[in-house]
């Protein structure tokens, strides 16, 4: 066979530099080795692919045709290289990271756009689940890494770093016959015989206890199943800031006007693992990357 990943290599870096001493110097070997290999693999193929000339080899028409098929395949050389030592290194066949879904508008993407470029053959599985739910798919082995928040009590199983913090906003729909009586001024007390749509598990868990406030409790998996039921006038809900404020700014929902405390709940991002299951190399760079971006150090005493 004419091709080999070694000519091609060759044949690639004359053309890239424009003679064989100099792809030759390119790539440490003689230029005699160089042209020698050229040559073999112009006799082999009985196709003229340079125009030596004293100091140049210039690519022929039919080099030209060649060109675009032998870069295609270096790549993929490389490719495959690099999927072999990130092998050997440690990489898993697959990263699954399951997220909160309240944390869904959080800034995960960024991290994985970065993660992917650096390991393009990894395979990345992104998952959602209310947060008691996630945790049990962390520990049964479903996901590597769970974007949850901080939780109640230390689990000596688990790992984590910090992220940063999101801000949960208490928000109604004005199309709500309570709101409209009430223009959106309530008392906490209020809210708990009011319907509160939350996202939970089917069974609450203590974790669940700090968004929930309403003895009438609608229960989804989803922040968009939420927000929609909100807007639909059917309770009201915790969500996330920046994914309410748009509609809060264009008046398709109301901030909750509590008349003695902040509407807002603010809790802390952890990327979470656990400490007992070695992570792959793709898994490491991803906590490292969601560090870098959210730029925070972890806050002490933290659990």
């Amino acid at each position: 066979m004419a091709f080999s990943s070694d000519n091609v290599q060759l044949f690639l870096a004359v053309i890239d530099h424009g003679s064989f001493s100099a792809a030759a110097r390119a790539l440490g070997r003689v230029p005699s080795a160089v042209s020698m290999a050229v040559g073999h693999l112009e006799a082999e193929l009985g196709l003229e692919l340079f125009e030596r000339g004293s100091r140049q080899a210039l690519p022929t028409p039919m080099a030209r045709a060649l060109e675009p098929e032998a870069r295609q395949l270096a790549g993929q050389l490389r490719r495959l290289q690099a999927h072999a030592l990130s092998l050997h290194q440690g990489m898993e066949r697959r990263l699954t990271l399951v997220i909160a879904p309240e944390l869904l508008s959080a800034a995960w993407s960024d991290p994985l756009a970065r993660l992917a470029d650096e390991f393009p053959s990894l395979e990345v599985e992104v998952l959602s689940a209310p947060q008691a739910d996630a945790r049990r798919m962390l520990h049964d082995g479903t996901a590597q890494l769970a974007l949850l928040y901080e939780r109640p009590q230390v689990d000596e199983h688990e790992s984590f770093q910090e992220l940063g913090s999101e801000v949960l906003v208490a928000v109604i729909s004005p199309r709500h016959p309570l709101a409209r009586e009430r223009n959106g001024h309530f008392r906490l007390e209020d809210l708990v015989d009011m319907r509160q749509i939350a996202i939970v598990s089917r069974e609450a868990h203590e974790e669940d206890m700090r968004v929930l406030v309403s003895r009438k409790l609608w229960r989804t998996d989803s922040h968009l199943a939420t927000l929609g039921m909100v807007q639909a006038g059917l309770g009201w809900a915790f969500l996330p800031r920046r994914l309410v404020a748009p509609l809060v700014a264009d008046g398709e929902l109301l901030g909750i006007d509590f008349a003695s405390m902040s509407n807002q709940l603010r809790l802390w991002v952890d990327v979470v693992w656990l400490n007992d299951r070695p992570l792959g190399l793709g898994a490491k760079r991803l906590i490292a990357l969601m560090k870098d971006i959210a730029g925070l150090e972890a806050r002490p005493g933290h659990p």
